[in-house]
């Protein structure tokens, strides 16, 4: 079981970088990964899959989380 979690924030241009958390963030998306670099490889893929088209009114931000 992978241990890691790539974690792909989607949120408004007005909220800096580091305020931009879960529970500020418009989307979460979520999805396993099993290395730290798979996880920096997937945040953008992630994204991109998710059908998200860009606009200047929002921004993403990847993560990658320990699981629990």
């Amino acid at each position: 079981m992978p241990v890691i979690l790539v974690v792909a924030l989607v949120c408004a241009s007005s909220i800096a970088a580091k305020d931009c958390t879960r529970e500020t963030a418009q989307d979460v998306i979520t999805a396993p990964a099993h290395t730290p670099q798979e996880c920096l490889l997937m945040g953008p893929t992630l994204v991109a899959g998710a059908g998200r088209s860009e606009d200047r009114t929002t921004y993403v931000k990847t993560l990658c989380e320990r699981r629990r």
